[in-house]
């Protein structure tokens, strides 16, 4: 799409003036910083003196090699995203508000320039990156820079506070700011033209995912705000689009997210980071809002939100993510989608919620100076039945509840084993739901990661055969999947090894006003267990064919031994979106080779 476009219309004859390099006011444009909303600047200010009285951290090399010793990533991790929200936070007070003492963001600045790696410690991989089993170092090289996410980010708020202060830190000395130039060049400029060994660059690999758009985007505005000639800035900038153009190729022409609603924050909104910077640098001249897979692609938060705040979050996804508003509101401005738009105003924040994450300092700007319009964003209006083929999920509602299920395979980015699982919300509350997402360690994304209770399909809403769980893999996917006029009906028997003996495994949903009808069919090989398990978000209390969950049941065939275990929500991450614990239901049939099991979620009192 983007090569297409620029073999008839090259960014050398695109390019605005100056004027489109400079992405936000400089501190000295005192009428655009006194024109933000004064909410907006409170914000700022709370935010930067709560910084303020924490000095900078050390970000030491012990705990750099902490991943590599025990698999912490946090060691490394929070120093380094402290430092990063403290030079954030200081740069937009002093942009607030100018004082006569720069010290904290020249401080900022020089620990970050001194850092020996702007990589953090899980990605320091070997030199040829992309590589099947990359090689994890425990201390990077200096000689050999690697972009990651996070290297990419740190130029990403280096360029800016120099854009933004510039002026002012030249008043205390250019080295400063020339420093900024010199590492961004090194660590991030220069690597990205003259190598192609990165594997989210899309040349060794080709199943690419969020990192693509999201270092790309990070590094358009690094190259928009250095000093470059305009040819050189063309030259980067065409680079960039020639590998978002791998990075579409991958994608559905559904526009679905396999990393779940949450990493759109990362993957749709970062291909729109790019598209809105093309589009300011190109005086408008640079524009894809009508092409249809974008449209898809941006507008996929939408279509998974489950309302009340909750989004379907199969995969490593949190069921209450943050998802950047501004970016959304934006994707509904560009696309003439209302409830886009809506939705994206609704979901707005404050400033220090687009750096609680990973300090996204490009978004905290774009929410200071893309003021609300003064309408309040109307009641909550969710889209209506929704089916993404080529990610084969459902989204459906009918009176109080809305459904998601999926079909799927079990080689997705950022996969969990969960083909044919699905999550059930009854008058916006969660009732049978997926654990999602914990804080990443050193097992997340190694061979150790389908030892991880929330990934394995033993604690999915899916059946379990024997002990044989789901397996991992691409090959393990669902068969015969079929978009139904109240749900969907599939074959999940290829989503389990073959030594489990599954010949047939049907399911079919089916949701109306009074609830939610999972049907199974399964034929075996020979005699066996199978066990259907359900996680759900009450406490159950058992009744014969039946579990009451507060003001919700499930029924059940009587025959089935019930078995409820609470899972007390340790872990941080998974904390913030299911506090308390859930309750994993497995409702076990005595060997057999042929099943029909049918299960009922519904509203207690129903007969």
């Amino acid at each position: 799409m983007f090569q297409e476009f620029l073999r008839e219309h090259p960014l050398t004859e695109l390019l605005a003036g100056d004027a489109a390099r400079m992405l936000f006011p400089p501190a000295e444009d005192r009428e655009a910083w006194e024109r933000v909303d004064p909410d907006r600047l409170r914000e700022i200010r709370e935010l930067a003196d709560r910084y303020a009285a924490v000095p900078y951290p050390l970000r030491p090399a012990s705990g750099f090699l902490a991943f590599s010793r025990d698999g912490s990533r946090q060691a490394d991790e929070q120093p380094y995203f402290t430092r990063r929200r403290k030079l954030c936070a200081a740069v937009m007070r002093e942009c607030a508000d100018p004082s006569e003492n720069l010290d904290e963001i020249v401080d900022g600045i020089w620990l970050l320039c001194e850092e020996s790696s702007w990589v953090i410690s899980a990605h320091n991989v070997n030199p040829v990156p992309g590589a099947p089993s990359p090689r994890v170092y425990p201390l990077p090289d200096v000689t050999k820079p690697y972009v990651d996410l996070f290297s990419a980010q740190t130029g990403m708020i280096l360029a800016l506070t120099a854009a933004l202060l510039g002026k002012r830190l030249r008043e205390i000395t250019p080295v400063i700011e020339s420093r900024i130039g010199h590492e961004i060049r090194t660590r991030i400029l220069t690597p990205f033209m003259e190598t192609d060994d990165f594997w989210w660059m899309g040349v060794r690999r080709k199943d690419l995912n969020n990192w693509t758009p999201w270092i790309i985007s990070n590094i358009m505005i690094c190259a928009v705000l250095s000093p470059m000639n305009r040819e050189a800035l063309a030259r980067l900038l065409t680079r960039g689009c020639v590998m978002l153009d791998r990075y579409l190729d991958v994608l559905p022409a559904d526009g679905g997210c396999d990393e779940g609603a949450g990493y759109w924050n990362m993957a749709g909104g970062a291909l729109l980071d790019c598209l809105t910077l093309l589009e300011r640098v190109t005086g408008g001249r640079m524009t894809f809002w009508a092409d249809e897979k974008i449209r898809n692609i941006l507008s996929f938060p939408l279509k998974a939100e489950m309302g009340n705040g909750w989004f379907v979050n199969f995969a490593d996804c949190d069921a209450r993510p943050f998802i950047s508003g501004e970016r959304l509101e934006t994707a509904g401005e560009k696309l003439g989608d209302p409830a886009l738009r809506a939705l994206g105003r609704r979901m707005r924040g404050t400033v220090a919620d687009q750096l609680s994450d990973v300090p996204h300092f490009s978004r905290a700007l774009e929410l200071i100076f893309h003021p609300a319009d003064g309408e309040e964003p109307g009641a909550e209006a969710l889209p209506g039945d929704v089916w993404l083929p080529d990610l084969q999920l459902r989204v459906i509602r009918r009176g109080k509840w809305t459904l998601a299920c999926k079909g799927g395979h079990n080689g997705e980015n950022h996969n969990h084993n969960d083909v044919g699982s699905f999550i059930l919300f009854e008058d916006g509350e969660p009732f049978a739901v997926d654990a999602g997402n914990m804080v990443y360690t050193a097992k997340t994304f190694s061979a150790e990661r389908y030892t991880l209770w929330n990934v394995r399909g033993e604690n999915h809403n899916v059946p379990v055969i024997g002990d044989a769980e789901q397996r991992e893999g691409r090959e393990h996917a669902a068969r015969d999947v079929r978009c139904t006029a109240d749900g969907m009906a599939l074959d999940l028997s290829g989503a389990y090894a073959d030594d489990a003996g599954v010949h047939m495994l049907r399911r079919a949903f089916r949701l109306s006003e009074e609830g939610l009808t999972v049907a199974d069919e399964v034929e075996l090989e020979r005699p066996r267990e199978v066990t259907w398990v359900f996680l759900l978000r009450e406490r159950p209390a058992a009744e014969p064919g039946r579990l009451v969950c507060g003001r919700r049941a499930l029924r059940y065939p009587a025959e089935l031994e019930a078995e409820i275990r609470e899972i007390p929500v340790t872990d941080p991450r998974m904390a913030r979106n299911w506090p308390g614990s859930l309750w994993r239901v497995a409702l076990r049939g005595k060997p057999a080779v042929r099943f029909r099991a049918e299960f009922a979620f519904e509203a207690e009192g129903r007969e």
